[in-house]
């Protein structure tokens, strides 16, 4: 169901359906900031958001037509559930009361405020985070929503401004997702494209279907409102400029190293744990988490909410410390770069483990170039898994060739879908890993994940550690639950 009309959620009973997911939870931190009164459901299984639904007093209640209570006023739901299947959907559905899916509820926020959308194929989780982030410490009346935890969000998934006040004028930062369309029911003043390239094969068969998707959804922007893009990635450089044979109402504004004017970056040195960087407007600037992509993430961001400062009627010149202090502040996210855990090997080296969500070749690549700067000194192992069959299917080289900054590569199964036919896979982890041994010389495959951490396990155990004298650095990626090897090897070490 859609709505043309934005709605005052304030002392409304929303009921979610699926309370658990990620973006799930960030609405209702959202909308309980906005005065909502929330219950949800889902399964039994704990989850890492239900530290956040702790925290609001909320409590996870299992499906049932008995949730839908009469003072019900909307129900949000995942589109992991059926209306036609689930209990509380089709009790929702009797009683006529509206349901709206997340992507749908999520533009029916973004019209209460001056919203921006955040999107782009790679990095529009830690852009959100970095603009969330410089929010809070620039302290506009405003909210911040991304897609996974943010510890400089108080380790939750929004952002809420000390100053917030959903009566006012107030904007809104929010991560929209290009899969299905989905940010096409988002109302934004502001649009942020980070990257465009080949994914979501499933949906999206060709580079130029998801690219034109992207174009729609700059469509959508009004007359004068801005497209903020990354003038380092061809994919949103071309995108930019078909919107632009389009609208020449919409004010097109570049960021990076290969943009003109206020928004051009200039990469400096890693020191003392930070790196170090300049962008025209605000001058030298520094981030503390790894890897040239976030500083590009860093740039956008900072990009991002001067205009929105500037469309408050502030001067940047008063804000620039606080920009950069926003920047500094960022730490990352859960499975975004995110450090597990510090400990030794069994030769009493440092062993740093790491869990990143990357899960398209050029994120990998981007990804452990910056762990291999960052990291210089460290022996660098990776535990891969693929996500979804397609996506690996029409991408095989770019998956192969994408580990080079690696120095052993394990490569699991592929973690499959909901919406895919195991059956008809036409390619496996294993055929991934042969295809890898093309590019790199040590690459092993560990379809299972004890296995792998047995692999892992039995490395650290026999290097002498010479080579690489500040230790080692093991990273699970991908989409899927490989991060559960880091968990195992943890145990291993342990005992």
């Amino acid at each position: 169901m859609t709505d043309s009309l934005s709605i005052d959620f304030k002392n409304k009973h929303v009921h979610f359906v699926g309370i658990k997911g990620t973006g799930m939870v960030a609405l209702v931190e959202l909308l309980h900031a906005k005065g909502a009164v929330i219950t949800g459901s889902d399964v039994s299984e704990r989850f890492y958001t239900d530290e956040i639904l702790e925290k609001l007093n909320i409590k996870a209640l299992p499906f049932s037509r008995e949730n839908i209570t009469e003072d019900v006023d909307y129900v949000i739901y995942s589109s992991a559930y059926s209306s036609e299947k689930n209990p509380d959907l089709i009790e929702a559905k009797s009683k006529n009361i509206p349901m709206y899916l997340y992507s749908e509820a999520l533009g029916l926020v973004s019209q209460t405020a001056f919203s921006a959308g955040i999107c782009g194929v790679h990095g529009k989780t830690t852009t959100t985070g970095f603009a969330g982030t410089i929010l809070k410490y620039v302290d506009l009346n405003s909210q911040a929503l991304a897609g996974s935890i943010i510890s400089s969000f108080d380790n939750s998934c929004t952002m809420t401004s000390r100053s917030f006040n959903p009566d006012n004028k107030h904007y809104f930062v929010a991560e929209t997702c290009e899969y299905q369309r989905h940010f096409l029911s988002f109302s934004p003043r502001k649009i942020l494209l980070t990257s465009v390239e080949s994914d979501h094969q499933d949906y999206y068969p060709t580079y130029e279907s998801i690219r034109d998707a992207f174009v729609e959804y700059i469509m959508k922007l009004p007359e004068g409102g801005d497209l903020i893009y990354c003038a380092d990635n061809s994919g949103a450089v071309e995108t930019a400029n078909i919107a632009r044979q389009k609208r020449s109402d919409i004010n097109f504004i570049p960021y990076g190293v290969n943009a003109e004017g206020d928004y051009k970056l200039t990469f400096g040195q890693i020191k003392n744990g930070r790196h170090q960087f300049k962008i025209d407007l605000l001058g030298d600037c520094e981030i503390s988490v790894p890897g040239d992509h976030n500083l590009l993430n860093a740039c956008g961001a900072a990009a991002l909410i001067s205009r929105f400062l500037i469309e408050d009627g502030k001067r940047i010149e008063d804000y620039k410390d606080r920009i950069k202090e926003g920047l500094v502040k960022f730490s990352g996210g859960k499975r975004r770069s995110e450090v597990i855990a510090r400990t030794k090997t069994p030769n009493g080296q440092e062993l740093i483990l790491i869990d990143d969500y990357g899960h398209h070749p050029t994120a990998i690549n981007t990804t452990l170039k910056g762990f291999r700067d960052f990291y210089s000194g460290h022996k660098i192992i990776v535990d891969f898994m693929s996500h979804t069959y397609s996506r690996t299917q029409a991408l095989l080289e770019e998956f192969a060739s994408s580990f080079k900054y690696a120095d052993t590569v394990i490569i699991n199964k592929i973690y499959g879908s909901a919406r895919e036919d195991a059956s008809k896979a036409t390619v496996t982890g294993e055929v991934l890993a042969e295809h890898a041994r093309k590019y790199h010389s040590n690459v092993i495959y560990a379809q299972e994940f004890e296995q792998a951490a047995d692999v892992v396990y039995k490395l650290l155990q026999e290097d002498s550690g010479k080579e690489y004298p500040d230790g080692y650095l093991f990273v699970t990626m991908g989409a899927g639950d490989n991060w559960k090897v880091g968990s195992k090897l943890l145990e291993k070490l342990a005992d």
